[in-house]
């Protein structure tokens, strides 16, 4: 007879994405396995239980109550939903100037390399999105207009903000700062997405064309 053995959970990840798995799901994969007495499919079903009963302060001692569940485990479980809060509490943030933005690409001024990086409004200039274009080199980075303007169309965008770090330190925009822009602001008019602005960051502040009246096309 043909082996019909039905696929884990991780290779239907891999063949799915991970929007495909239920929360139960999701916590097998951050657990990896069970044990000798509790399956991993009833551990993570405990896990599930125990996560919708506690709150962030809670959530380690909670999950340390269940058997199975060690402190190894505990930690990574609450350090996964750490993470994915971490990474999506910009969503739907309103950005009434500019430069609320920062605080939300702010991490990104430690990286020892360019990384551009567009954040998409909708028309109540809620966050979108904020996702990385591309990582240049120590001190320069390509970009294109279809990859700042491909994604916010599909997103629906009202309008866009770009920004960028500058591991030198130094926020000053460079004649290829201001080339770029005044590329994304041509392309913007054409395309009817507005562009904002372009804030350049580092580790302790920050420049905005808008600010410095440098939003032209030249």
């Amino acid at each position: 007879m043909e082996n019909t053995k039905k696929p884990d959970i991780r290779e239907q990840v891999l063949q799915k994405g991970l929007s495909f798995p239920s929360d139960r799901e999701l916590v097998m994969l951050v657990l990896g396995s069970g044990t000798k007495r509790v399956p991993v499919e009833k551990l993570s079903a405990r896990v599930i239980s125990a996560l919708d009963e506690a709150n962030r302060e809670t959530i380690v001692p909670k999950l340390l109550e269940i058997n199975g569940i060690g402190t190894g485990k505990a930690l990574a479980i609450a350090a996964a939903i750490e993470l994915g809060r971490r990474k999506t509490c910009h969503l739907q943030a309103v950005i009434r100037h500019p430069k609320d933005l920062v605080p939300y690409i702010k991490h990104y001024s430690m990286q020892p390399k360019e990384h551009f990086i567009c954040a998409t409004l909708n028309g109540a200039h809620e966050l979108i999105q904020i996702r990385v274009v591309s990582i240049g080199t120590v001190n320069r980075t390509l970009i294109h207009p279809r990859e700042i303007f491909g994604e916010a169309l599909v997103e629906h965008a009202a309008a866009i903000i770009v920004c960028h770090n500058h591991p030198s330190g130094n926020c000053d925009p460079s004649p290829e700062d201001i080339e770029t822009t005044q590329t994304l602001l041509k392309a913007a008019k054409i395309i009817g997405v507005p562009l904002l602005d372009h804030i350049i960051i580092n580790r302790d502040t920050y420049f905005s064309f808008l600010e410095h009246a440098l939003l032209f096309t030249g």
